[in-house]
């Protein structure tokens, strides 16, 4: 029986969330896929369901069941303004989503980090990373993928100087980084959306993954023979099962102090 599954992707309209957004729309593993955004998509698809509401007004009637929430939220300094807005958009907003998504039955949550991502190291940005990493695991969802991709390539809709410099940069350096050093490589946007839609359906099965730069790059479908099942039979989509009278209750501390930004995502 081929397998149904159904996906929520947040950060949606950046350049990860939205190549992940057409490629899981494309997929016929994926009967379902949901986005929460603050401004229309600028694609559409039979599949897609997109939910506007601004990000510190989320409420858990507007995450449903998903066999895997896609996080993919993130912005600049620059263009956050400070840094309580920033950790709005790369902190707070994550663990919100991840907070209602647990206590819907999400099985798998899967969110892009960023390379040295540590809460004690120097730079203020991998203080940040590192520190939603630490309570996402503290969550203890059955699954946590966490992706942590070097410089991200793609056309963007905005100039980042500093991202552009560094592309630039790592585009000569890029074939000498080898063994160690290929988790430095840049990585397009379109390959780390390949790369989520892989763990998604065959990562690790352990409880927390990591996965850094070289091995993202690496990452493609697995050839799938014909006969042959797309997923675990188990985790076929059942509408039915969660309709909103058998879900569980959400923790309403979860929808405390939130404040407004124009959040944009990877």
């Amino acid at each position: 029986m081929k397998t149904m599954r159904s996906a929520l992707v947040v950060g949606a309209t950046g350049l990860v969330g939205s190549s992940l957004v057409k490629l899981l729309c494309e997929s016929e593993e994926y009967a379902a896929v949901n986005v929460i955004s603050r401004r229309p998509l600028d694609f559409t698809h039979p599949k897609l369901v997109v939910k506007l509401c601004e990000f510190d007004q989320i409420a858990d009637k507007d995450i449903e069941f998903a066999h895997e929430v896609f996080c993919c939220l993130g912005t600049t300094m620059k263009k956050a303004g400070s840094k309580q807005q920033f950790e709005k958009v790369d902190f707070e907003y994550p663990l919100t989503i991840a907070a209602i998504a647990k206590n819907r039955g999400v099985g798998h949550f899967i969110v892009i980090s960023a390379m040295g991502a540590n809460e004690k190291a120097l730079a203020y940005y991998s203080q940040v990373k590192g520190k939603l990493e630490e309570e996402l695991i503290k969550m203890d969802f059955p699954r946590l993928s966490i992706v942590r991709p070097s410089l991200i390539t793609g056309n963007r809709l905005e100039f980042r100087l500093g991202e552009t410099i560094g592309d630039k940069v790592l585009k000569v350096i890029n074939p000498i980084l080898v063994g160690p050093l290929k988790k430095l490589h840049s990585i397009p946007a379109t390959q780390i959306a390949l790369a989520m839609k892989v763990i998604a359906l065959h990562g690790k099965e352990q409880k927390v993954s990591i996965y850094l730069s070289d091995e993202l790059l690496e990452m493609q479908m697995p050839i799938i023979e014909k006969g042959e099942a797309l997923a675990d039979e188990e985790v076929t989509f059942n509408w039915d099962k969660y309709k909103e009278d058998t879900l569980p209750p959400v923790n309403s501390e979860d929808e405390e102090g939130r404040l407004k930004i124009d959040g944009q995502g990877k």
